[in-house]
């Protein structure tokens, strides 16, 4: 559902960077752990805060989160 991507992703996303150094990963799970942090360094290198209205506030953790 596009209308949720973003907070449906973050939950996900979040889950993966609590475990970010966790060890014993299938060579799978090792492959895209780092696929996941170029992408995400990737995002960040292209994300233009200006170019997004904040409609939304900080709800009072380092992440915005609830």
């Amino acid at each position: 559902m596009s209308y949720i991507r973003f907070e449906n992703t973050f939950k996900d996303l979040l889950d993966c960077f609590v475990h970010l150094n966790d060890g014993g990963l299938s060579d799978s799970e090792y492959n895209y752990r780092a696929r996941l942090v170029a992408m995400c360094q990737n995002m960040v290198d292209e994300f233009d805060p200006e170019d997004v209205d904040d409609e939304a506030g900080e709800d009072g953790d380092e992440y915005g989160g609830n």
